[in-house]
């Protein structure tokens, strides 16, 4: 039953909602459904108001379910119930349980001895429309005991709903026989209802990646979550068996701390799920980045100058549930070793003085070994690493392992046995992203690592990053370690070869484990973490060269990705700059790898064949620079006269003339010709002078992949220049769904202009699996773009829903590219359909020219780059006329997402 509570005797006590005036004011109405479901309204807006004044949750939820259990009993009462001891109306499920959140289903169960007799038919059938006028959400059903049990041997969710049954009217006689078949073998034996229940809960937690930090996590069904702590209730209720009806009886086997951190733990997401569920108006469990904010705001989390108070909010979120699902591990374990293994004969096999296997599980031969030695907190996961076949830490010595969690001090840091420990740990060939989950998990990596522990469940309240940045810095650990897989070489080819090149790979994990330490303290989140890493060297005894290769990486983790999502790769002077900044082969290696594994950490979706291709080109180049030596940069010059001597013999030995290759060849602007591949510029040319004088516009769609694997489609457009082809030919691109994320226009000295786009289909894939949707791309572009008068209008789509949640004013900022004269646009925005057309017409309204534009997607955040020039060639030299660039984009694009 539910025990009396404040918050029960304050809806006893208000006038219209006290039992008698209920009870009264039902019976009397001429329809008792509207009254009852009148009262439900009024109380539950007393229950919200409790809530908001900061009320017990606990309290809350049983109050909420008594109050239904009220209206409910009044309703049953309204009918003559013949032979009523043979009938009565129970609360299964959550609700049996005593809980109900504001929009939480109902379950009940209308029970009956023996066979449904002709005298209960049309009273029933009168109750359940009562029910569905009562515009609840109630589910329920009619059956015997015996169909209960029946059906409950059947289906495992059924048999667990009858494990939490409570009578709300009727003989109560009833439920106490179904519940003690309920909890028989006549339904399910222990061992087989423990193993359902682990496999349920398996397939739960694939269902949501296996992991906690889910940006949008189900308060409900997530690992560590309600469900978590529900599975665990039910268990022991089975085990236990209806003799052991407390709660604290039925947890004797946990320790105070751990029965309290569960009850803190449940009460905590009850909390955020009841808030949840007043922001969203309806039975919600996800929490959406629609309600995060509100949610925010409702549970009192504010923003400080370095966190939003979202980010603080589900940091708490994300670290109360690691620590849920550590707890349910023991909890679990208890049971396998209980209900399981409770009979098998002991398997130990001892590893050393202080642990020993016992049936493929590590423990330490006495709970006292971390006290005497405390190095054996890191010696444990190193014996894990070493023995794969250990399936995990013995329940007895996790809790040993969290009784002893404060032996790590500054002290046990600089012991000399435990950071050698931990560098053998980190060179001993093994899963070693597992081994460090394990150890985030035990709250072992966060004392040891204080720096870590401070990210452990910080998130960024955004979508390019879709992990927290603990989350995020062990994937990119995993990826490392991936490397060595020979399933890697398709997604990684480089970087699967150079992972075998690098020296030491433990410096690699090192970096990985400090790029992001930082972040969330505000300044740069590079600099600082090169300043952790390096006092983690230090006092892991590594070498001044090791040390300062660590630091240069940890300091430079955005410096590839960066140059080569933002600058002009095909530019010597680019690529100089870029090589000054790598001391070593050695370090662009390492550098290399470390981008490669951090960007496909960072979003699921953020690696594609066309960053792949960037990136690589990036190291091939920067790799002939260190080669060639940085004090000998190429001359651009030469560079250019040499690009185009190549390029004119592979045309001359195509069969073409030296008038007809010059007749284009001085349409061409001689940046064209910074192009990497030649091959490329003289399959073009040969395109151009192929196509002839024709009208039509030339269209060609090729799909490029290299032996690394790393594909993408490249569209050519040659056609008559004219104002607003950049933004018509983006437009129509976005219109087929394709991700523009390169674009290179080359107006040059004649009549047409020749324009190159790189697209991925949705999937980040090239088009080249797919022929039909290719000519439908070609028919679409010379459909549109063949008269400059008829350019489409720009076709809004729907922005997705979570865009509308992350909107930001637009950044435009501008810089001189005096070596290569022109100007550099970067615009920094929240993605919306028809971006790039508008940027476009706005350019050509102020009669700016774009040479170039490098287009970077990132989650809701666009950071592209556009090289621009004025009409006679030249940087932008008049600061009003980029005042109003700045101004005309930004009221555009902003207005534009206002809008949407």
């Amino acid at each position: 039953m539910i025990d009396n509570s404040p918050i029960i005797e304050a809806l006893s006590e208000h006038d219209e909602l006290s039992l008698d005036n209920l009870k009264s004011t039902i019976e009397q109405a001429p329809a008792p459904a509207i009254a009852a479901r009148d009262a439900l309204k009024k109380a539950s807006e007393l229950l919200d108001g409790f809530f908001m004044g900061n009320r017990d949750i606990k309290q809350l939820v049983e109050a909420r379910a008594w109050f239904v259990d009220q209206v409910l009993k009044i309703l049953w009462e309204q009918f003559n119930w013949k032979g009523k001891d043979n009938i009565s109306l129970i609360a299964v499920g959550g609700y049996g349980r005593g809980e109900l959140h504001p929009y939480s289903d109902i379950d009940i169960l209308i029970l009956i001895q023996s066979d449904i007799s002709p005298e209960y038919e049309d009273a029933i059938s009168q109750f359940v429309t009562l029910l569905w006028d009562l515009r609840l959400d109630i589910g329920h059903s009619v059956r015997t005991i015996e169909e209960c049990i029946e059906s409950a041997a059947d289906d495992i969710t059924i048999a667990t709903n009858l494990l939490e049954t409570r009578t709300i009217a009727g003989n109560d006689i009833l439920r106490e026989l179904l519940s003690s078949r309920a909890y028989s073998d006549d339904v399910c034996s222990d061992r087989a209802y423990f193993l359902a229940k682990k496999e349920e809960q398996r397939q739960r937690h694939e269902k949501y990646s296996d992991t906690e930090y889910n940006l949008e996590p189900n308060l409900k069904s997530s690992p560590g979550t309600l469900r978590d702590i529900q599975t665990i209730g039910w268990i022991t209720k089975r085990h236990f068996g209806l003799s052991c009806t407390s709660e604290l009886t039925r947890y004797e086997f946990l320790t105070d701390e751990e029965y309290q951190n569960l009850v803190d733990g449940e009460r905590f997401l009850w909390k955020m799920r009841y808030g949840l569920q007043i922001v969203a108006k309806r039975n919600e469990n996800r929490l959406l980045f629609d309600h995060q904010r509100k949610l925010t705001s409702m549970l009192g989390f504010e923003d400080t100058e370095k966190k939003l108070g979202v980010e603080i909010m589900m940091q708490q979120y994300y670290r109360v549930v690691l620590g849920l699902a550590e707890l349910t591990d023991v909890i679990l374990q208890h049971f396998d070793e209980a209900i399981l293994r409770g009979s098998e004969k002991e398997v130990v096999v001892p590893l050393n003085k202080r642990f020993q296997i016992k049936n493929q599980y590590i423990e330490a031969v006495n709970n006292q070994i971390f006290a005497y030695a405390p190095y054996a907190i890191i010696e444990i996961f190193l014996l894990m690493a070493q023995n794969p076949h250990i399936k995990g830490i013995r329940a007895t010595t996790i809790r040993a392992l969290r009784a002893h969690k404060h032996l790590i001090d500054n002290n046990f840091r600089k012991n000399i046995a435990v950071t050698s420990l931990f560098m053998e740990l980190m060179r001993t060939p093994h899963d070693f992203h597992r081994t460090l989950s394990s150890m985030k998990r035990y709250n072992v990596l966060g004392r040891y690592l204080p720096e870590f522990g401070k990210i452990i469940g910080q998130m960024q309240h955004d979508l390019f990053h879709a992990y927290t940045v603990d989350a995020h810095t062990l994937r990119v650990i995993r990826n490392m370690v991936n490397l060595r897989e020979h399933s890697a070489r398709a997604k990684y080819p480089l970087a699967s070869r150079l992972i075998y090149r690098l020296p030491k790979l433990e410096l690699l994990y090192i970096a990985g484990l400090y790029h992001d330490i930082a972040k969330g303290r505000g300044g740069n989140h590079s600099d600082l973490g090169a300043v952790d890493a390096e006092q983690f060297c230090v006092r892991h005894h590594l070498s001044k060269r090791d040390t300062q290769l660590v630091c240069w990486l940890v300091e430079n983790h955005l410096l590839m990705s960066m140059t080569a999502q933002k600058k002009d790769i095909q530019d010597p002077d680019i690529i100089h700059s870029f090589a000054v900044e790598v001391p070593s082969q050695v370090h662009l290696d390492y550098l290399y790898v470390l981008t490669v594994t951090d960007i496909d950490a960072t979003n699921p979706i953020l690696w594609n064949t066309w960053r792949a291709s960037l990136l690589r080109q990036l190291y091939l180049e920067a790799r002939r620079a260190l080669r060639r030596g940085i004090e000998n940069p190429v001359d651009k010059d030469e560079w250019i006269s040499a690009t185009q001597a190549e390029v004119q013999d592979i045309l001359y030995d195509q069969g073409f003339s030296s008038s007809k290759i010059e007749a284009i060849w001085n349409t061409l602007e001689d940046d064209y010709f910074l192009q990497d591949s030649t091959i490329e510029m003289a399959w073009q040319i040969s395109s151009i002078i192929q196509h002839g004088e024709n009208s039509e516009p030339l269209i060609l769609i090729k799909d490029v992949e290299d032996h690394q694997g790393e594909g993408y489609t490249q569209i050519m457009i040659y056609l008559p220049d004219g104002e607003g082809l950049f933004a018509a030919t983006t437009a129509v691109l976005e219109q087929l769904n394709l991700n523009i994320v390169s674009a290179r226009i080359n107006s040059g000295r004649g009549p047409c202009s020749l324009s190159t786009f790189v697209v991925l289909d949705e999937n980040n894939q090239s088009l080249a699996r797919d022929p039909e949707r290719k000519a439908k791309v070609h028919h679409r572009l010379i459909d549109e773009l063949d008269d400059a008068d008829d350019y489409p209008e720009i076709i809004q789509r729907r922005t997705p829903r979570q865009l509308k949640h992350f909107s930001f004013p637009t950044e435009v900022t501008f810089s001189n590219d005096m070596i290569n004269q022109r100007t550099v646009m970067e615009v920094i925005t929240p993605d919306r359909p028809g971006l790039l057309a508008r940027i476009g017409c706005i350019l050509v309204d102020n009669k700016v020219a774009l040479v170039n534009a490098k287009i970077a997607t990132l989650g809701e955040r666009v950071e592209d780059v556009f090289f621009i020039t004025q009409e006679d060639g030249h940087p932008i030299s008049d600061p009003k006329l980029c005042e109003q660039l700045q101004k005309s984009i930004c009221d555009q694009l902003d207005e534009h997402v206002q809008a949407s």
